[in-house]
């Protein structure tokens, strides 16, 4: 039987965040569900305590150190020392190059690699201690480029390169670190990368799931499964990965 953890997910208040947190929650783990606005985590924590799971909302900027701080040592005051943590908090700041403020730049950075960088650093002491831990970096196929999103992809592959600096460090820890690349997954956000775009949502999907091998989109339960699996015992010997996690090969 899997042992229950305290696991953080971040940016879980809807879409994968949210998906990710109620599937860990069924596998049995004590979930902090983080995101910038602490009562908009409500609906994901009531759905697991629904459920039977237990849940706490914690409200964090996670690109703000003080406030990283304050989150992480509630959640290990209130459900036990975090041993999973799940980096999914990410913001879409799109725009082709030369319209691209600088602001744009820096807050797309602050959440995706700061944010994960803060998240990392105040959870791996709990982990350490521990001699276990799981870290999931949420990177995305745009890693691998993708027009209109210079500072979202930029920031997406610098993901991969901290994961397996962090597997590379942190491993004689008991601690894995790895990153899931999500392809084209239906949620709220690519619902905004349909609007940017001036397309219907809908044609939007069906275009998108005639270009992915499998004839489908992906739905945030796909991601969710992916980390159940990288966070449990069983993939002790996975570490310094990126899997795609998008219908298809990805080069």
């Amino acid at each position: 039987m899997t042992e229950s953890r305290t696991a953080i997910v971040t940016g879980a208040a809807r879409g994968i965040g949210a998906a990710v947190a109620q599937r860990l929650a069924a596998d049995g783990h004590r979930i902090a569900v983080v995101d910038l606005d602490e009562a908009a985590c409500a609906g994901t924590v009531d759905a697991i305590t629904a459920a039977g799971g237990t849940a706490l909302a914690v409200g964090a900027d996670v690109s703000d150190e003080a406030q990283v701080s304050a989150a992480v040592t509630r959640i290990a005051d209130e459900l036990g020392a975090p041993t999973i943590l799940v980096n999914n908090a990410g913001i879409l700041r799109d725009n082709l190059l030369f319209k691209m403020t600088v602001e744009d730049w820096d807050l797309v950075m602050g959440v995706h690699l700061r944010g994960s960088f803060l998240m990392t650093k105040y959870a791996q002491k709990h982990m350490t201690e521990a001699g276990y831990g799981r870290v999931v970096n949420l990177s995305s196929t745009s890693a691998l480029g993708n027009r209109g999103q210079a500072n979202y992809s930029a920031a997406k592959a610098g993901l991969q390169g901290f994961t397996k600096t962090l597997a590379i460090e942190l491993g004689k820890f008991g601690i894995t670190a790895n990153a899931i690349a999500p392809g084209f997954i239906q949620t709220d956000m690519t619902a905004a990368t349909a609007a940017r775009m001036k397309v219907d949502f809908d044609d939007f999907i069906k275009f998108s799931a005639e270009q992915i091998p499998v004839q489908r989109v992906g739905q945030p339960e796909d991601i969710a499964h992916t980390a159940s699996f990288l966070v449990s015992e069983g993939a002790g010997f996975v570490s310094g990965q990126v899997i795609y996690v998008a219908g298809g090969p990805k080069d």
